[in-house]
């Protein structure tokens, strides 16, 4: 089977049926909110919101393009040209896959919340994902996976890793 990109079947989807992901850690600030908004204006949408359809709720959950779709939410101007619909490319991967999706996207033209970055190292390390495969898909090195573990303080990251013995305490005779 031949491998065909989604952004070659670009959906038109009302806005009502496509819902945030629970797990996004990129945020943008209000100067570049105001720019997308001015893009999107100027231009109209020229890139597809990457979603997850979820036959059984009847549903498209974001994988990326949180920050187009809200400049149709908060612009009334935006969603009355647009007729209230996205242009929505459809990936089908599970939740690991999506979440790796979400970060590859950002970290290629962003800035990531850190707590919102040590949740989801949490979630994948939860749903059985490695070091090496959080490594691997979320283009993390081992130092970078290490403090974003810190950063949640749960000790259940730390269960399967090996320490080092460089330190002994010495003991003295006195």
């Amino acid at each position: 089977m031949e491998f065909k990109s989604p952004v070659y079947n670009v959906i038109a989807v009302p806005i009502e049926k496509i819902i945030p992901n629970t797990y996004n850690p990129n945020a943008v600030a209000p100067p570049e909110m105001k720019l997308l908004y001015e893009s999107i204006k100027a231009d109209g949408y020229t890139m597809p919101i990457v979603c997850y359809y979820a036959k059984s709720k009847d549903v498209y959950i974001i994988v990326d393009g949180f920050h187009r779709y809200r400049i149709m939410l908060e612009h009334k101007d935006i969603y009355d040209r647009e007729k209230g619909l996205l242009p929505v490319s459809v990936i089908d991967k599970p939740l690991d896959q999506r979440m790796a999706s979400t970060i590859r996207h950002n970290r290629a033209r962003g800035t990531h919340d850190v707590d919102l970055m040590s949740n989801i190292v949490k979630e994948l390390h939860e749903l059985g994902r490695s070091d090496a495969w959080i490594s691997k898909h979320l283009g993390m090195d081992k130092d970078e996976i290490l403090r974003l573990k810190q950063i949640t303080g749960l000790t259940s990251l730390f269960k399967d890793v090996q320490f080092g013995k460089a330190w002994r305490p010495i003991e003295n005779d006195d």
